[in-house]
């Protein structure tokens, strides 16, 4: 679902010859001020994050692109329209984010996922195109990705690699396509089972009241309503974090026997580099399922946990009745760096 031919990287294929809706009419040789959407990502199975996201910005009658999937990719778009003398004040991308697996956005076409290593590594490998003056000062890149104002570091490095004069993001979640609004802002509070282990909503529900006594919100019919029901109600969704480790041992009378799951946890706690690794996802041992196989002279473990996600629509202070408005200069809903 292509709504504009954008110009690919290494092309020098004029900007203003480009066909599509974004940039409608030929560019003229001088300054354009505007506004542009990256869709930076395509929907899998029933998710409907970036249609609905498509849709919300048409709406608002701002121009799409969304067959670029990389930062590389976007920087290059950036780049050529800025050959063209055209600049753009607010810069629009949409991609999938959590807390744990960071930006679906990759770097390059066959690059990882955007981190703060990743960035870091393709400055010092020049393996991006660099973000000519084009952006001015006053230009601000917003992203909608769900959590991301909570990385300021990863915030800062992207910042740098547009060369922004701003760039924003919120902490929160962001929703399109709702059923009372386009796009709102979501308030997550996370629990979390051994994956197939669910003891069941009722057992879930207690351990979010204890980990969250001040919030007042029903766990147990929040946690089994799956889709937006009704106005400014919790809902949820879930997803599974994986973590996997494969060890090589001189001989196979060296490799540990891992009989059940607490020996496997024994195991991990004792491995420093293992041990670090939940310790940055900040999820406890004992809420992921553990499996180990032995191949050969090969020890692999497996774990899984189920992440439960409840969202809470974030409402205005003076109307229960409305959705909070999307400020984007608001530092209550979004991180400007």
């Amino acid at each position: 679902m292509v709504l504009v031919s954008v110009l690919m990287l290494g092309s020098k294929k004029p900007f203003s010859q480009q066909s599509g809706t974004a940039l409608a009419s030929p560019i003229k040789k001088e300054t354009v001020q505007e506004s542009i959407v990256f869709i930076a990502g395509l929907d899998e199975g029933d998710n409907t994050y970036y249609n609905n996201a498509k849709q919300y910005f048409e709406n608002q009658g701002l121009p799409i692109v969304d067959s670029l999937y990389t930062i590389d990719d976007i920087v290059n778009y950036l780049n050529r329209a800025g050959e063209n003398q055209v600049r753009f004040n607010e810069i629009h991308i949409v991609s999938h984010s959590n807390a744990w697996l960071g930006m679906s956005l990759k770097t390059t076409r066959t690059g990882k996922r955007i981190t703060v290593k990743t960035l870091q590594n393709l400055a010092k490998e020049h393996a991006i195109e660099t973000m000519c003056d084009y952006i001015t000062s006053n230009s601000k890149i917003i992203f909608h990705s769900c959590g991301l104002g909570e990385n300021q570091p990863l915030l800062q490095e992207l910042k740098n690699t547009f060369k922004a004069g701003q760039v924003v993001a919120s902490s929160y979640f962001n929703v399109f396509g709702g059923k009372y609004a386009g796009h709102y802002l979501a308030k997550p509070y996370y629990g979390y089972y051994p994956t197939a282990e669910s003891l069941g909503p009722a057992h879930i529900s207690k351990e979010f009241k204890e980990t969250y006594p001040e919030v007042n919100i029903d766990w147990f019919t929040a946690i089994k309503t799956r889709k937006e029901s009704s106005f400014g109600k919790a809902y949820s969704f879930k997803f599974n974090i994986p973590v996997d480790w494969e060890f090589t041992f001189d001989s196979v009378s060296d490799i540990p026997t891992l009989l059940n799951k607490e020996a496997i946890m024994d195991w991990i706690s004792e491995s420093p580099e293992m041990a670090e690794v939940l310790f940055k996802l900040n999820i406890p041992i004992e809420k992921f399922r553990w499996r180990s196989t032995v191949q050969g002279n090969k020890l692999i473990i497996k774990g899984k946990t189920t992440v439960l996600c409840v969202l809470a629509p974030i409402l205005q202070s003076n109307n229960v009745n409305e959705y909070q408005n999307i400020t984007f200069n608001d530092p209550l809903l979004y991180q400007i760096l």
